[in-house]
């Protein structure tokens, strides 16, 4: 598991740290890892050019300690300095001892701007993981000449210019090839649009472990997936691994019956039961499919529902998603569904309820517009979830699980492709998510697992993909995670 931590909990824990260490010890370990990072990224640290873009406080500090390491194995490097009189006096003077190059950015803007250009490798100390706002136009072009020229640009903790606990990034921001951070993630660096502007990012271990308190974000990994996956026993039959129950598809959109049920075969429950108008396309796919011409009420019994998928918004669409929200099992609600759910409604139900909106879906849930949801994802997830009291999985470039309990962490799945932008791809898993609610997974623990699937099987095809093509490999997925 990856784990992400707000900047209090960073800040209180550096500062518990601190108070055992010898004054600038924790600096001294961030600072040699950092250097360590930065000789990887340049491959050749002799004759190499560095241009650190020095702000204040111990962002600075932090990439000037490490500037001057890299200065004493053979790196040429100039500190930039967009604050003067507020750079960070002790690595000032280590660069300075270790031969390197100050130039003041405000009373030499060429000299600066040409030593940025030039660079084989930019550092980012410019804010640190306590800067609000975008950079400040003194830094804009500095950075345009990092991102402009020939050298990597290395972050130091976060990309300048983006909100360490949020992921927002309100202005202009450094986009860095790598981020190199300390002590544990910051939610910047897991959930977009920042994490899309942190390039690869790099953990550095300084000590905090033991001091951090609980983490605000979660990125499942391999061996957290395997450990959850739904398995038979030699005493299992189809009943018993569980039956999820599809209400999907309309004769307007038959095929996403079909997708929604081929994720659903795939998640690890022993029988898909299928209501609604699409049986013939589902059982001509797939034969095994247990169906129903009417709704989840006639269906027969289930351990979950999915519910929304190609529904349309006529009244048969309103009375499935009545009739499966009105059951004592735990309910997906995708797509169509979304629009017709009643808050109050999902709350009073006494079975789980998980939510998998788009950003689209999501705005309108909230009453917003798209973009207001894609700048501020890490907000919006958290919010829908309390507003309804339901798991609430959010579609998109960084796929995020909320819990509507307090104090939950958020998961960020890892693993989601741009291709996955294909239609289909959602109906896909929303079956997926069905099935391992049925097989016993609790909402969370289902949407986190099959968010990450859904993005493993799509990085084991060949792009581009289609929505069936991600079904067929999901199989794929499973036993890779599996191992």
């Amino acid at each position: 598991m990856r784990y992400g931590h707000d900047v209090a909990t960073v800040r209180a824990a550096e500062a518990a740290v601190m108070a055992r260490l010898p004054e600038g010890a924790l600096m001294q370990r961030a600072a040699t890892g950092l250097a360590a990072a930065c000789a990887d990224a340049l491959g050749r640290t002799y004759g190499a050019r560095v241009a650190v873009l020095t702000g204040s406080g111990s962002n600075g500090g932090d990439a000037l300690f490490a500037a001057a390491r890299l200065v004493r194995r053979g790196a040429g490097a100039t500190a930039v300095l967009l604050a003067p009189d507020r750079a960070h006096p002790g690595g000032l003077a280590a660069l300075r001892a270790a031969g390197g190059r100050v130039v003041d950015a405000v009373a030499e803007p060429a000299e600066a701007l040409a030593a940025v250009s030039r660079a084989d490798l930019v550092l980012d100390g410019i804010t640190g993981i306590g800067g609000k706002g975008g950079l400040r136009p003194e830094a804009e072009e500095l950075v345009e000449a990092a991102h402009d020229g020939p050298g990597a640009v290395v972050a130091v903790d976060l990309p300048s210019g983006v909100d360490a606990d949020t992921g927002e990034v309100p202005g202009a921001a450094v986009r860095a090839d790598v981020t190199v951070t300390f002590g544990t993630y910051k939610p910047a660096l897991l959930v977009d649009p920042a994490a899309e502007l942190a390039g690869a990012p790099r953990l550095i271990d300084i000590g905090l472990g033991a001091d951090l308190g609980p983490p605000v974000l979660e990125a499942l990994q391999h061996a957290d997936v395997a450990a959850l996956l739904p398995r038979p026993t030699g005493e299992s039959d189809k009943y018993r691994r569980g039956v999820v129950g599809v209400a999907a598809g309309s004769r307007r959109y038959p095929g996403a019956a079909v997708l929604a049920v081929s994720g659903a075969l795939r998640g690890g429950a022993g029988a898909v039961r299928y209501a609604g108008p699409g049986g013939e396309a589902v059982l001509a796919r797939h034969p095994e499919t247990l169906v129903t011409p009417g709704s989840p009420h006639g269906a027969g019994r289930v351990q979950a529902w999915v519910v929304g998928p190609g529904l349309g918004d006529g009244a048969d669409a309103r009375t499935a998603v009545e009739e499966a929200l009105d059951t004592d099992v735990p309910v997906l609600v995708d797509a169509d569904g979304l629009r017709m759910l009643d808050p109050r409604a999902v709350r009073e139900r006494t079975a789980p309820t998980l939510l998998t909106p788009h950003a689209g879906e999501a705005a309108a849930l909230l009453g917003r517009v798209r973009e207001d949801v894609e700048a501020h994802r890490l907000d919006s997830v958290r919010e829908l979830a309390a507003r309804f009291g339901a798991t609430v999985l959010l579609k998109g470039s960084t796929t995020l699980v909320a819990d509507p309990s307090a104090g939950v962490p958020v998961r960020v799945n890892s693993t989601g492709v741009a291709w996955l932008a294909t239609a289909g791809s959602g109906d896909v898993l929303s079956g997926l998510a069905g099935s391992l609610l049925a097989a016993g997974l609790a909402p969370r623990d289902a949407a986190s697992v099959a968010a990450y699937l859904h993005g493993l099987a799509a990085r084991l095809l060949d792009p581009p993909l289609t929505a069936l093509d991600l079904a067929a490999a999901l199989p794929s997925a499973w036993n890779n995670a599996a191992r």
